[in-house]
């Protein structure tokens, strides 16, 4: 799909104090939420690899799960893990609590990269940037990254100033998804039911 080789990191060491559970294992439509969004990007990942906070109670996905390495520094600690333990150039970084994650806006935010020389593609809505479904150039994020947790940084995007980073625009988006379902995110059993209900509608259609 590219010709750069792909690693796509999903994010599973969120402590989900809203949800009061593992976000990573709850049920989904009768499968484990994180399973779900493996199984969604797969077929686009030249390699998976899954950060949690217990990474043996994911053992049974079948891909490398492993520990933040720098840990307690909040999400950026997040994405430099990522982008430290990718082994190919490009790296995707998902959310595990996307039940809609998109391949076609991952597929395309690639496409952009390469194309762009960009150090990131990541979708702009209007409600903000989603840096936790968008595409990274390790070679020139990571120590970005690094100097901004030096910094005592912690927020995703605090080191955007110091990057090229390409917005991928909501109209275009919504191209490829049109009422943005693959940046809902599921925080509370409210969030839960009404995935699964999307879900079931997209499954009833053809769509999922």
């Amino acid at each position: 799909m590219v010709n750069e080789r792909f690693t796509v990191v999903i994010q599973a060491g969120g402590e989900s104090r809203r949800m009061g559970q593992d976000k990573a294992l709850l049920s989904f439509l009768g499968e484990p939420l994180i399973a779900r969004v493996l199984r969604r990007i797969q077929p686009i990942a030249d390699e998976i690899i899954v950060i949690a906070r217990q990474p043996e109670r994911l053992a049974f996905l079948g891909v490398k799960v492993v520990s933040d390495l720098l840990p307690g520094v909040g999400a950026l600690g997040g994405l430099h893990t990522a982008l430290a333990v990718a082994s190919h150039p490009l790296v995707g970084v998902a959310a595990c609590d996307m039940p809609f994650i998109s391949p076609e806006i991952l597929k395309v935010a690639c496409r952009r990269l390469q194309e762009s020389g960009a150090d990131a593609v990541i979708p702009l809505l209007e409600e903000g940037w989603e840096p936790l479904h968008a595409v990274y150039r390790r070679e020139t994020c990571l120590p970005l990254v690094e100097r901004a947790i030096q910094r005592g940084e912690r927020r995703l995007i605090s080191w955007h100033s110091e990057a090229r980073i390409l917005p991928l625009a909501e109209d275009e988006i919504r191209l490829l998804d049109a009422h943005l379902r693959a940046f809902l995110n599921i925080n509370t059993p409210e969030d839960l039911r009404l995935a699964e209900a999307l879900a079931r509608e997209e499954e009833q259609s053809g769509a999922g």
